[in-house]
């Protein structure tokens, strides 16, 4: 028997990041560099972001959060106006409206999936009235909203379409023409963001970005990150402070014709971020494999327990792995669930409370009440899903879980 064969496992967290030796390297040499922020690295970033999702640009920033606000400023969305939002996202992309002073409508979505649909896209459309200017499908769990079906819903083509994909980097969508394409090429949309969170696929510490087909969008974006700040001599608003007396640009000079924020990625995290894109398809390859053993593992526990079920027109980068399970049918709780297989080891949490369910927007919008999203809520816990993990890591999950239900009746 080997000498380590009674150690205990180590803690498996629902999600994780996986940093190599040539990660380590790549942010060692840019500490090494001239530039911390801004620079070559920071430029690379954008540009391999923007070769594998297909968009024409791909504008860095600090937070996926921080991308989503940048969203509703280039869109100059503001007070009259109100956006579209799945109520199963996080908190972050219904907060994108109110940080501007727009309002947020929820929308229901699929019970099974979590996912926004056309169907129900198009019932808050209906409810809205004439205020909406943007619609945020988003892409939970890995798996991809129908943005073909939403660009037909009626009324959306007047609209702003905007794809939080923190969750899909890596995965395939049915475009307009019915071919896959990447998430994030910006096909059927004005803007895709993404997050580098450590919990997500590629990780750059704290870190998102937006992708764009559009270039006046680009370059709002750009400057929304950084202050509001620009320097083009061709835009200048003050010619008086702007030139001198031969007409040409002060060198110093640069002009805040709006305001921005400091949402600068830093090369520090660009640099880890770079490196990890080229790990892309090998962290999804990896999270295909241990999804595929958990639907196996899984499929004896059913209808107590279900995966998340697959949708279509979609080729997904499993970000989480959701399970749907019938707690009461257990005779148990998902809190005891919970607590049970984190004193075996095991992480799991819950994405996500509906929003609207939230005490601010209660407080702001009243009781709503969306079938779906709840419905959905109530039987969901995410189960680990990350690199590192081994098909042995995955069948001791199911095991555990099977026990822990099992002791629940």
């Amino acid at each position: 028997m080997p000498a380590d064969a009674d150690a205990p496992r180590p803690f498996l967290p629902y999600g994780r990041q996986r940093i190599e030796e040539d990660d380590i390297a790549a942010v060692v040499d840019v500490l090494r560099g001239d530039f911390l922020t801004t620079g070559p690295t920071v430029d690379a970033f954008e540009d391999e972001l923007a070769e594998i999702t297909g968009a024409k640009f791909a504008v860095s920033c600090s937070s996926g959060t921080a991308a989503l606000h940048m969203t509703s400023l280039a869109l100059g969305l503001g007070p009259g106006d109100a956006i579209i939002v799945p109520a199963i996202t996080f908190l972050a992309t219904a907060n994108a409206a109110p940080y501007v002073g727009a309002d947020v409508i929820f929308a229901d979505v699929d019970p099974d999936t979590g996912l926004l649909t056309p169907e129900t896209l198009s019932q808050a459309l209906a409810a809205a009235g004439d205020s909406v200017r943007a619609v945020y499908p988003v892409h939970i769990n890995g798996q991809t909203a129908d943005m073909a079906g939403i660009a037909a819903v009626d009324g959306v083509g007047e609209l702003a379409v905007v794809e939080d994909a923190c969750h899909a980097l890596g995965g395939h969508h049915r475009g307009g023409d019915g071919e896959l394409v990447p998430v994030g090429s910006c096909g059927l949309a004005d803007m895709a963001i993404f997050s580098f969170h450590p919990v997500k696929t590629v990780a750059m510490g704290e870190g998102g970005a937006v992708t764009t087909n559009d270039a006046v969008l680009a370059e709002r974006l750009a400057r929304a990150r950084n202050i509001g700040m620009n320097r083009d001599p061709a835009t200048f608003q003050c010619p008086d402070q702007a030139f001198d007396a031969n007409g040409e640009a002060n060198p110093w000079y640069y002009e805040m014709p709006e305001l921005g924020f400091n949402y600068r990625a830093s090369a520090i995290h660009c640099a880890l971020g770079f490196n990890q894109l080229g790990k892309l398809d090998r962290f999804v390859d990896a999270r295909r494999r241990l999804m595929a053993r958990y639907a196996e593992a899984l499929a004896p526990l059913a209808p107590v327990v279900r995966l998340l079920p697959q949708v279509p027109d979609c080729d997904p980068a499993w970000h989480l792995c959701v399970a749907l399970i019938d707690f009461a049918a257990a005779g148990t709780d998902r809190a005891t669930v919970m607590r049970e297989l984190t004193a075996r080891g095991i992480g799991t949490q819950v994405h996500y409370l509906p929003v609207n369910r939230q005490p601010y927007y209660r407080k702001r919008y009243g009781e709503t009440a969306l079938a779906g999203a709840d419905a959905y809520y109530e039987k969901i816990l995410s189960l680990p899903l990350q690199v590192a993990m081994t098909e042995d890591d995955v069948d001791y999950v199911v095991t555990t879980l099977a026990n822990v239900l099992g002791a629940g009746g």
